[in-house]
């Protein structure tokens, strides 16, 4: 089942979740006012994915927390300018994180200190260009320390502009 964004209460309980998951601002930075959003729903009417024009923006979890898809990736990278949720690797690891394979904490330059396990990342070139969304296996000070282990389940990679 699939309906569209029925006005402000919509938009603002999708703001309220994104706010309370990632902080301030990424209600307004995932789901702006001005655009139509659509909902796809479970058979029981529970919200499953919202999606856009540009892709699918989250998936809601059945423990009610978002999991981010490419185009959501998308809007949090250009709502975050102070770091949040990132994880930056470098030329080595660009092609197969674009290629959704996991990044390891080896290739990692950096991450976000408040990064906890379990949080939805965006891993990230160190030039600056968002390269996939995914899930962190460890928190954001281990992400950057330990020299071997998987730092981020990688769900859904950017394909390369070049």
């Amino acid at each position: 089942m699939t309906d569209a964004v029925d006005g402000d209460a919509d938009i603002s309980t999708l703001r309220t979740i994104a706010d309370y998951q990632f902080g301030a601002r990424a209600g307004r930075a995932l789901f702006p006012l001005e655009e139509s959003l659509t909902i796809k729903r479970t058979t029981s009417g529970r919200p499953q994915q919202v999606h856009c024009t540009g892709g699918r923006i989250v998936s809601f979890g059945t423990d009610g927390q978002f999991t981010l898809g490419l185009e959501g990736g998308r809007r949090l990278f250009g709502g975050f300018d102070d770091g949040s949720y990132r994880v930056v690797v470098d030329d080595e690891s660009e092609p197969f994180v674009r290629e959704e394979k996991n990044v390891f904490s080896k290739f990692v330059l950096a991450a976000d200190d408040a990064i906890r396990p379990g949080d939805e990342v965006l891993v990230v070139h160190e030039r600056g260009e968002l390269l996939a969304v995914g899930r962190a296996e460890l928190d954001g000070a281990a992400i950057e320390s330990f020299e071997t282990g998987m730092a981020v389940n990688v769900r859904e990679g950017a394909p390369s502009d070049r």
